[in-house]
């Protein structure tokens, strides 16, 4: 795109300690830094000079008003919740000074048995007498009593510091209330429409969650790991496991989303059922994996932790009750079978997500600016990355930002597209950061050599099929560096800079082959249907000769790419018809709508295998400055952003910066992408879920395409 500046970078900046995860402090704004002292061509004239000054800060400020206008601020992505988020809060009365109480429904259980003075009596006795009735009378309403009254007491003897008779009555309302939920001889009786029903869910997610903070402050869980759990009353033997495409030792901690609260996304997706979300926030591999440089560091995943328990038989562990503590992967599946029963997982997928957009180490950088001012520096950074672990058997969604912007400009799309299970479940998000101060095709260039090294990196032999099935999403520039993966040059795009044969072409073979390599190049077969938002196929007029000037003056070009293009002009001094191109363009400069590349690109081979998609912003009410830029999205306009050969178009009323965050464009990208699957199946290419690991003592677990099953 041309002017976007987002809030905050993305790349590989160094690592945090788990007290800066916790400790968010505010950063700078992403605003592009406005020089105190200008530097300017002579005019020739003092009032031509006046008039380049003029132009020059009203330039600035129009930076600085689209820099405001896009969302430059001091984004949090989230923020920490004083308590925690707790559904028994309001009905068990747990934050009021007289709580936390019984509810009404459950003292009239009590009346009911004769048991309600015994419990102001001592609890604890009235617990036994009620486990006791229990035995011969399996009544849901005592059940659901029981691990009420027991949730009560533990979060009271939580309050007093006694985190061994807590964990004690914790347990008991997790075992009963997942009695309640599902035991076969309570079939008949139980009614899924009653509201007790749902709080019982609430009551074992939420005993369940008590156990584990208790749990973590005593030991660091790591799956794989079993743990011995003593109470007064009872022993546990809890072993852990990973339900996911994730390593044994892959985490360094977890947190509990409960503790924070959405800031910035639009959109928080959840699903409501059994478990506790939490944040697993991954660990750094120290073994130099190849791998380990497509994951930005410190990111965090979305798990559910569940547990399930065996009643107490004498075994390997002997009277103990034997649980299973797992962690369920909701890209994967949201459904776990429980004792024959499909349940539906509680899931968070977007918390996870802003807890690792918010770290500081993002937030305090600038990596927007940095792209589009000094492509030499922010080239460190560039490269391809993923958010969640690489899957052999979901479809690639590339999504490429443009100028004066990183993947945080996608955190939108990409939250609400994996809100569809129909797409998380076949599809994986992948992001592209490179320098956006740099032309576009050098960017393109960088890009086709990034996706074949990831593709040696994970698929050497070729055997992952949904590679072969790329879908590329670009915005802005991005979606020119998006379709240039899919062309065939030709001798095309040679022509622009010489009308004689590369064969002739001399100086060291290094730069050579890098020029070569960016004017003659084949498509990318793994790219099978690309969309592009907003993109200026024919330049745009705020690429004029004013900003382009500007730009000269302020954004740093690599000094390799400018002496290697200054060294073959010089060794060849009556091969090339245009030398600007070689030394001195940048990213303003490619934009241009008199670039020479625009009509080398429209009348290019692309690849009869590839389907393209359109989305085009055409302001309904533009304003004065929107106006000059023709109809359309106030930067690009429409005659500028339209194409031919797309398969779909698609009209937003959304400026420039914002279409791809519109619903109506992030509607219509899940609208393409499910279209790219039936075209798939259709051919009889489906993909497929990997089964999981070991089993357990309790039962064993498996992925499929709807769940997990025991």
């Amino acid at each position: 795109m041309l002017f976007e500046p987002t809030s905050a970078p993305f790349g590989r900046p160094r690592s945090e300690s788990d007290a800066d995860a916790t400790t968010r402090h505010a950063a700078t704004c992403g605003a592009a830094p406005v020089p105190g002292t200008w530097e300017f061509e002579p005019a020739g004239a003092g009032v031509a000079a006046s008039v380049v000054l003029k132009r020059g800060r009203q330039l600035v400020g129009l930076l600085l008003l689209l820099c405001l206008s896009s969302g430059c601020s001091t984004a949090r992505y989230l923020t920490a919740r004083s308590v925690r988020d707790n559904p028994l809060a309001a009905q068990l009365r747990l934050m009021t000074r007289q709580g936390p109480q019984i509810s009404e429904r459950t003292w009239n259980t009590l009346r009911r048995y004769g048991l309600r003075d015994g419990y102001d009596q001592d609890a604890h006795v009235c617990l036994r007498k009620i486990q006791t009735t229990l035995r011969d009378n399996r009544d849901p309403e005592l059940i659901h009593a029981l691990a009420e009254l027991s949730y009560v007491e533990g979060k009271k003897a939580e309050a007093k510091g006694d985190q061994s008779d807590a964990l004690g009555y914790f347990g008991v309302a997790l075992t009963n209330s997942y009695d309640y939920l599902f035991d076969e001889d309570l079939s008949e009786t139980r009614n899924q429409y009653d509201p007790q029903f749902r709080a019982t869910c609430d009551l074992y997610n939420e005993s369940l969650e008590d156990t584990l903070r208790l749990l973590c402050e005593e030991h660091h869980i790591k799956p794989g790991q079993t743990y011995r759990v003593k109470t007064p009353d009872r022993e546990f033997v809890i072993q852990t496991q990973l339900r996911g495409n994730w390593k044994p030792d892959e985490f360094d901690h977890y947190e509990f989303v409960s503790d924070y609260e959405i800031a910035t996304l639009r959109s928080k997706h959840t699903t409501f059922g059994l478990g506790v979300p939490m944040i697993a926030v991954r660990k750094s591999d120290e073994h130099a994996d190849p791998r380990e440089k497509y994951y930005p560091d410190g990111l965090s995943y979305s798990v559910t932790a569940m547990m399930r328990c065996a009643k107490p038989e004498h075994g390997e562990y002997g009277d103990a009750n034997t649980c299973v503590l797992e962690f369920f992967d909701p890209l994967s599946a949201n459904q776990v079978k429980l004792a024959d029963h499909w349940v539906p997982l509680e899931t968070d997928l977007t918390t996870p997500l802003a807890f690792f957009l918010d770290t500081p180490r993002f937030r305090e950088q600038n990596q927007e600016t940095e792209g589009l001012l000094n492509p030499a520096d922010a080239a460190k950074n560039r490269g391809l990355y993923m958010l969640e672990p690489y899957d052999p058997n979901r479809i690639p969604v590339l999504m490429v930002h443009g100028l004066w912007s990183s993947p945080r400009t996608w955190m939108d799309m990409f939250n609400d597209l994996r809100s569809f299970p129909e797409i998380r479940q076949r599809y994986q998000f992948w992001f592209y950061l490179y320098p956006s101060g740099q032309p576009f095709w050098l960017s393109a260039t960088q890009l086709r050599s990034d996706l074949h090294d990831l593709r040696q990196t994970f698929d050497p032999t070729h055997n992952d099929a949904p590679m072969d099935q790329m879908v590329l999403v670009g915005h802005s520039m991005g979606g020119l560096i998006s379709r240039m993966q899919t062309i065939d040059s030709g001798d095309d795009f040679w022509r622009i800079v010489s009308d004689q044969p590369r064969e002739k072409l001399r100086g060291e073979a290094e730069e050579r082959n890098k020029l070569v390599s960016t004017l003659f190049f084949k498509s990318n077969q793994s790219v099978s249907r690309v969309i592009t938002i907003g993109t200026p196929h024919r330049g745009s007029q705020f690429a004029n000769e004013l900003t382009r000037w500007l730009a000269r003056k302020f954004i740093k070009l690599p000094k390799l790419n400018k002496t290697v293009g200054e060294n073959l002009v010089k060794n060849n001094p009556d091969l090339f018809r245009d030398t600007e191109l070689l030394t001195m363009a940048n990213a303003i400069d490619s934009l241009a709508p008199d670039s020479p590349i625009f009509p080398v690109m429209q009348r290019a081979k692309y690849s009869p295998a590839v389907k393209y998609h359109n989305i085009i912003g055409v302001l309904q009410d533009p304003t004065l400055l929107q106006k000059k830029a023709g109809r359309g999205d106030g930067i690009v306009a429409y005659e500028s952003a339209k194409m031919d050969d797309t398969e779909s178009e698609l009209i937003v009323d959304a400026e420039h910066t914002k279409i791809h965050m519109t619903g109506q464009a992030i509607f219509e990208v899940r609208r393409i992408l499910l279209e790219h699957l039936r075209e798939i199946d259709s051919a009889d290419r489906v993909a497929t879920m990997p089964h999981s690991g070991p089993k357990s003592p309790v039962g064993t677990t498996s992925v499929r395409k709807v769940g997990f099953e025991e």
